[in-house]
Order: structure tokens, then sequence, then C-alpha cells
């Protein structure tokens, strides 16, 4: 079953040299910078996992994450903080998805 990851970025061309590398059969990236691309993912499909650049402003991330809950009982969330280095989005959503195979991908 195609697992659907929506990737949530502030450079849309970032997200989509990230969906060229993680490039899978079983999953389907979609991606979007604003709380408007949030609501048309959730509109035009269910989304199983959320991954999120530390990039976007926390007011920003609150309201997709807000959405994306008021939207879906069954998504996951997934946020990368600047804490967490400074390697990048694609590293942490490369951890993100071997971390998830284990489980569920």
């Amino acid at each position: 079953m195609t697992k659907k990851i929506l990737l949530l970025g502030v450079m849309g061309t970032l997200l989509d040299d990230v969906q060229r590398q993680l490039q899978r059969a079983d999953i389907q990236f979609l991606s979007g910078t604003s709380l408007e691309d949030v609501r048309s993912a959730f509109a035009q499909t269910s989304i199983d996992h959320v991954f999120m650049g530390a990039g976007i402003a926390l007011e920003i991330r609150l309201e997709m994450v807000r959405e994306i809950f008021q939207s879906s009982d069954t998504t996951t969330v997934h946020m990368k903080d600047h804490a967490s280095g400074s390697q990048g989005f694609l590293p942490f959503v490369r951890s993100m998805l071997r971390g998830l195979a284990d489980d569920e991908l």
C-alpha cells in the first residue's frame, strides 16, 4: 500500500529536490510551503505523514499543525527543529523514513 507523505518547507525548490532524492515506489510525496497548500493537500487525499521543516515561522507551523489535526485523526506530524542540527531537511526526512520503515512503510 502506498503511503502519502506531505513535505512542508519554506523553499519549493528544496522540496522538489528532496522528493527526487527519496523517490520510492511505496511512497507518494506531496509538497507545500503554506497553510493553503496544507488545506489543498488534505482536500485532495488522505495523508499518512507530514514532515515539516524548521525554516517555517513558528506561528505558521502552529497553524499548519492545527489544520492537519482538524483535517485528520490519523495523520502523524514530524517537525524538524533547529536544535536537531544543521544537517538540513533531506537528512531529517531520511532518518524519519528509516524509523518508520521498521513499523509501517
